[in-house]
């Protein structure tokens, strides 16, 4: 495609307005407008963004190349499809769909036109999980803590689906193995699906999950620890900071100018030509949403492999299914 790709954005809530605001900063991008059913929005995010208000969904198709989608979850669906009939490509806030079928439905749909999808688990672009990219994560136990204090969006899905699956998205990439077993608890307080869950995930290759969400927390916290073969990794999603302590021959050249990690207790005394070294990568500051848009405009314009695909979307979207039916039966 060639000049800058045009960019629509539809949906005028909390995640539409940075998106738009974030694609008119983009030097790659041409934002062309913002369309949404609640019109003084759309304006007064228009005007602050110096972009056109759409008059109707297929008026954003007719001028855009591509578009983000930041409508409430029950429209992702009928959106998208409207979308890729248009041979519009698709940046989708998560989750993907609704439901699994319907995501299932879009990406036959979008393998048929050519027309690319890409979902917004923005954790993915965290800068402190992307500062560990030059360690070999193969994670046998991943531990992770998703909390945040009571907002009233988002409440039409379950805190499976509005919190969890973010960390639903990272175990699966991280471990790259099937499902075996799910088993699951929660409850529902403020609303009427489940506000705090847990689900402990076992994988075909002996890993093992334990995942907690809750939307009626007193304080924020977005955590994930991960053990695996000689090392753990601790990820502090919301501060962005990264504590890594691995296991190292002395015969290591990495071992000559690592940290002992005394924090650990005497540890060491229990091994033998090894040591316990602490490691704190440098995380680069960067905004994950503008990330991500980067990487779909490299997925549009030099082919390059869909960053959070509609595959990965459906299969977390799948997982999340599965553990709000436990809870919820």
């Amino acid at each position: 495609m060639k000049g800058k790709i045009k960019i629509g954005v539809i949906g005028a809530g909390h995640l539409g307005s940075i998106h738009t605001k974030l694609w008119k900063a983009n030097p790659e991008a041409e934002l062309k407008g913002i369309f949404d059913t609640d019109v003084s929005t759309a304006n007064r995010i228009a005007e602050e963004n110096g972009c056109e208000v759409f008059e109707s969904l297929d008026k954003v198709f007719e001028d855009c190349d591509a578009v983000t989608i930041a409508t409430p979850t029950s429209t992702h669906y009928s959106v998208t499809k409207a979308s890729i009939a248009k041979n519009v490509h698709c940046f989708i806030e998560k989750p993907i769909t609704e439901n699994y079928e319907e995501a299932v439905k879009l990406i036959e749909m979008a393998k048929n036109r050519n027309v690319l999808i890409q979902v917004g688990h923005v954790e993915r672009f965290n800068p402190a999980l992307s500062s560990l990219k030059k360690y070999n994560l193969q994670p046998m136990f991943i531990e992770a803590h998703r909390l945040a204090q009571f907002k009233p969006r988002a409440t039409d899905v379950s805190v499976i689906h509005d919190l969890m699956i973010h960390d639903i998205d990272i175990m699966l990439w991280l471990v790259g193995s099937k499902v075996a077993k799910i088993d699951a608890n929660g409850v529902a307080i403020l609303t009427d699906n489940p506000d705090i869950a847990n689900a402990r995930i076992t994988f075909e290759n002996g890993a093992v999950a334990n995942l907690t969400a809750s939307r009626i927390s007193a304080k924020p916290m977005r955590k994930m620890r991960i053990f695996q073969k000689q090392a753990y990794i601790s990820i502090d999603f919301g501060n962005q900071d990264v504590e890594v302590f691995r296991i190292l021959g002395d015969d290591d050249p990495a071992a000559a100018n690592a940290i002992p990690a005394t924090m650990l207790g005497l540890l060491d005394k229990a091994l033998h030509n090894k040591k316990i070294v602490y490691e704190k990568p440098e995380v680069q500051e960067s905004n994950a949403i503008a990330e991500e848009q980067k990487a779909f405009l490299e997925a549009i314009n030099k082919k390059a492999p869909v960053a959070v695909s509609a595959h990965e979307a459906a299969e977390a979207l799948r997982i999340a299914e599965l553990i709000n039916e436990q809870i919820t039966k």
